[in-house]
């Protein structure tokens, strides 16, 4: 059976607020794909035969777009892009911009989510085709940064829009000096280069104060909101000690 005909599992969405703890709104939504029962991701993904990935990638950030527009999104959404999706398929970027503008989203709103630790093979061809994207108005950031090798070659090769700091940084890091030292370095090279930086998987009170007192202001964990299935779910923002 050709990949293009081959059926997908039933997926659908959970989203997840980015927060600006300052201005105390949301700065986007990030997309994730959940089971129609709201099954976690795993659970999905190990029902996509892997040479049919891409094309999986690829209709996920259709669908993620269609699903928040129809419950009226306001702000940015961050949709997850597998790398290697862009050499297997020229469409992978290009249906992702088509949908947008089918939905009447603005592509500026757009943020298409990286995660460092997937092999990323030809960096440059790679950096090349995403700032293609880019100069369309389509934002870029990296996840899970600090979790895997690549991170500061991707800073080098091109400077993304945002990052988002690996939970394991972020994890007790009140009471963490080398996980502290090592978010202050990352900050200082973000500030630098213009890079916004996101604080995930924040949980407690002590890690968001921590943090904002180091100067971050966006935030994405459960301290603020869990992940809505097929919904923008209310956010809590905490009161400082």
């Amino acid at each position: 059976m050709e990949l293009h005909n081959m059926p997908d599992p039933s997926f659908t969405f959970a989203f997840q607020p980015i927060v600006d703890t300052k201005a105390r709104e949301v700065l986007s939504y990030e997309a994730l794909i959940r089971g129609p029962g709201n099954q976690p991701a795993y659970q999905i993904f190990e029902q996509v035969p892997a040479e049919r990935m891409h094309l999986f990638d690829e209709k996920a950030r259709i669908e993620a777009i269609g699903l928040a527009t129809r419950l009226g999104i306001c702000c940015d959404l961050n949709l997850n892009l597998l790398p290697r999706s862009l050499d297997s398929s020229p469409t992978a970027v290009l249906s992702t911009i088509e949908a947008a503008n089918r939905n009447h989203l603005p592509i500026t709103r757009i943020v298409l989510e990286v995660t460092e630790g997937e092999v990323i093979v030809d960096m440059a061809h790679f950096a090349e085709l995403i700032n293609e994207y880019r100069g369309l108005g389509v934002k870029l950031a990296i996840d899970d940064f600090g979790a895997g090798y690549s991170g500061l070659n991707l800073l080098v090769n091109f400077q993304p829009d945002q990052i988002k700091l690996d939970m394991f940084l972020v994890r007790g890091i009140d009471g963490h000096g080398p996980r502290q030292a090592i978010v202050r370095a990352i900050d200082q090279v973000c500030g630098d280069l213009g890079i916004d930086v996101i604080a995930e998987g924040v949980e407690t009170i002590a890690e968001y104060e921590w943090l904002a007192n180091q100067g971050v202001r966006l935030f994405q964990g459960y301290l603020f909101a869990k992940p809505g299935f097929e919904s923008f779910p209310p956010i809590h923002y905490p009161e400082s000690s």
